[in-house]
């Protein structure tokens, strides 16, 4: 479950990805103009690191799948994208969630385990906290065993479009321009409007 606040965040996050994604090695536009097509997250057993990858989609139709971590202490390892101000959490760290262990960890799991991503609840001052739906929903295709893995040390590189991430003796590749193609190995799948697409895979 992931526990959402009613802040007041600055910048945005829309303002974040716009300002950062044209230094992104996937991104093959110039000037960004994006259109929120949603998002989904996964959940940190930790409850110390937010986990959101957006999808948005550019002014020439493009949609990209961007992953992002928030943290409230920086990550040296970790690739930064940005910070901002929350007025419940208070300064926040930003990262390209590819190069973060926490994420990487709950989508290895969320793929091996047939996951789905996070329910979503927000919490406002004096009330119980209220379910929202999502707007993308993701499954992985796995095996169904639940393992999570340790994920301490991670290699990124980038390869056109996509983050292939190799993390101990397993390699996942992160498909930042969703991709219409059935999968032949362990893989996440999202759907949201009325597209279903290949998001990430274990190669």
């Amino acid at each position: 479950m992931a526990l959402l606040y009613a802040a007041q965040l600055s910048p945005t996050k829309p303002e974040v990805i716009a300002a950062w994604l044209p230094s992104a090695d996937y991104y093959s536009g110039t000037t960004p103009v994006l259109e929120q097509v949603g998002a989904y997250r996964f959940d940190d057993p930790d409850g110390e690191v937010g986990i959101e990858i957006h999808l948005v989609r550019d002014a020439d139709g493009s949609v990209y799948q961007v992953p992002l971590t928030y943290r409230g202490a920086p990550l040296p390892a970790a690739r930064p994208v940005g910070e901002m101000e929350h007025s419940v959490l208070g300064h926040r760290y930003i990262y390209d969630a590819t190069t973060d262990p926490v994420y990487v960890g709950q989508l290895l799991a969320t793929i091996d385990g047939a996951g789905r991503e996070a329910e979503q609840f927000v919490h406002v001052d004096g009330t119980e906290p209220r379910k929202v739906e999502n707007t993308v929903r993701v499954r992985g295709t796995g095996s169904g065993s639940g393992a999570v893995p340790t994920v301490t040390e991670l290699r990124t590189t980038a390869a056109g479009t996509d983050t292939v991430i190799e993390a101990g003796d397993t390699t996942v590749v992160v498909h930042h321009r969703p991709v219409d193609t059935e999968p032949t190995r362990p893989a996440l799948l999202g759907e949201w409007d009325t597209r279903r697409a290949l998001l990430a895979h274990i190669r």
